[in-house]
């Protein structure tokens, strides 16, 4: 005999109440930095190339807001490469700490200059000198050279600001689908999507069979 199916708390249905998806996913994040020891805003970026090959690595989600979830690379990167063939994207967020998932999808777009200069001068000098370094994606002789040329640029820069390179730049996911998963006993999982045609759009909100 199999034992009874727990009752949903009552509590627990605030983790799917409210008709704005951002603020929905805003609540988990602040849950998921409380609970996962490593980089709660960790995300799989999911790309096609011009033919529709599929791609996937894992990135960091740098800001979101009502007009979506930015991230930043390198624009001559395999990811940048293929979204300037194929604008639009896949998000999975997994926080296996809270047993819960989010995934987005929808088209992407550049960041403002400014919005980049603005982040790239918060990141740490190394690692605006090592934007400058590398040349993402593509191959490499050795780690010396890496470590060379960002050796080579300390210099250059000295102990003045470091620019942002111009093939650095944030891109934004604007969601036409996000979808809200929380892991619930014997695989009856709750799952609530919110769907807009367009980014401007309205949402609509549904509950799904797991």
């Amino acid at each position: 005999m199999n034992p009874p199916v727990e009752a949903s708390d009552p509590a627990d249905e605030r983790l799917f109440q409210g008709e704005d998806p951002f603020g929905l996913f805003g609540q988990w994040l602040e849950e998921a930095r409380a609970k996962e020891p490593n980089d709660p805003n960790a995300m799989t970026l999911a790309t096609a190339d011009a033919s529709g090959a599929p791609d996937a690595r894992m990135v960091l989600l740098k800001g979101v807001d009502e007009d979506g979830f930015v991230f930043y690379t390198n624009t001559e990167s395999a990811k940048g490469g293929q979204l300037a063939a194929n604008p639009q994207a896949a998000l999975l967020f997994h926080w296996k700490s809270l047993r819960r998932q989010v995934r987005a999808r929808g088209p992407v777009a550049r960041v403002s200059d400014a919005e980049a200069d603005a982040y790239f001068a918060t990141r740490p000098r190394d690692s605006q000198i090592g934007a400058w370094a590398s040349d993402q994606s593509r191959p490499m002789e050795g780690r010396f050279v890496l470590e060379k040329r960002a050796a080579e640029l300390a210099l250059k820069f000295g102990l003045g600001p470091v620019p942002r390179p111009p093939h650095w730049t944030g891109f934004r996911v604007a969601p036409l689908r996000l979808e809200f998963w929380r892991d619930r006993p014997f695989r009856l999982h709750d799952r609530l999507v919110f769907e807009r045609p367009a980014p401007t759009a309205a949402w609509t909100r549904t509950r799904l069979f797991p």
